[in-house]
């Protein structure tokens, strides 16, 4: 990397420690003040009562791309035409996978300026690997049965997973929803009668939907997404899951004002409130 684009990337990180520090102390609801509009996101420290670190001409431009996992593909969507209407000289370009795919990418190289994970080790390892600085905890999910509209199989709940008659799906073990799946079996003492292990939580839902599987394991916010090609049946109280999402800028993005403006919006009220509309939690 030339020494002008790290030092700018060097700026974007104390930016978005300037949101993560914010965050820590704005319980009590300054996030208002965040990220709204043009005159509203122009730096990561300006989001959520921040100090402010550049001035308010100082206006972001030119595209932040951003790595997200497959279960924010819809709220995403959503947030990124948000930031871009509040932010006229930039786009913003979505990617989406498994994070542990979208990791990967990022650790061999691919161009990216913001990372979205559906789990905490994923942005773990891209910290240890220098590849991004910090993260910031900003949505909740929990973990649902999803089966075919009008529920052919007649599941019922995990217990069913064993059902050598029914076609049971799941996330592959290496991606987060994989991982969360196996942890609830496991709670209930089930060991599931797995036809399919798929990439991505949107993988496994698009085959549920599509009368493929008669049952499997995703995120509540993708049954919600899914609308009434799917149903959702909760887990039982001693079987839940949940995970919690982080957010990060990567170390050589190369847009790394934006990345931070970015992320400072996802954290932001106006954020918030997209995420909330589509079922994600606060953290």
């Amino acid at each position: 990397m030339k020494l002008h684009a790290r030092a700018r990337a060097l700026a974007a990180a104390w930016a978005l420690a300037a949101v993560l520090t914010a965050c820590g102390s704005d319980a009590d609801g300054d996030g208002e003040r965040a990220a709204a509009g043009t005159d509203e996101v122009t730096t990561a420290s300006t989001a959520q009562g921040g100090t402010r670190a550049a001035a308010p001409d100082a206006a972001i431009e030119g595209t932040v791309t951003v790595f997200a996992a497959a279960s924010l593909t819809d709220a995403f969507e959503e947030v990124a035409a948000a930031f871009e209407a509040g932010n006229r000289e930039v786009t913003v370009e979505l990617s989406f996978a498994s994070s542990s795919t979208l990791r990967e990418q990022i650790l061999a190289g691919a161009p990216a300026d913001v990372f979205a994970s559906a789990n905490q080790s994923n942005v773990e390892e891209l910290v240890e690997a220098g590849a991004a600085t910090g993260a910031a905890d900003f949505v909740e999910n929990e973990l649902q049965i999803v089966v075919p509209a009008g529920n052919p199989g007649a599941v019922k709940g995990l217990a069913d997973l064993a059902d050598d008659d029914l076609l049971v799906g799941l996330c592959a073990q290496e991606v987060p929803c994989g991982q969360l799946g196996r942890e609830a079996l496991a709670k209930a003492g089930v060991t599931p009668s797995i036809d399919t292990d798929e990439p991505d939580v949107r993988s496994l839902l698009t085959k549920v939907g599509a009368g493929e599987l008669d049952v499997g394991l995703v995120y509540r916010t993708d049954v919600l997404a899914a609308g009434e090609a799917v149903e959702g049946i909760d887990l039982a109280p001693d079987q839940e899951v949940t995970t919690t999402y982080p957010i990060t800028t990567l170390t050589d993005g190369g847009n790394p004002e934006a990345g931070a403006a970015f992320v400072a919006f996802v954290l932001s009220a106006r954020g918030q409130e997209i995420l909330a509309s589509y079922g994600f939690d606060p953290p």
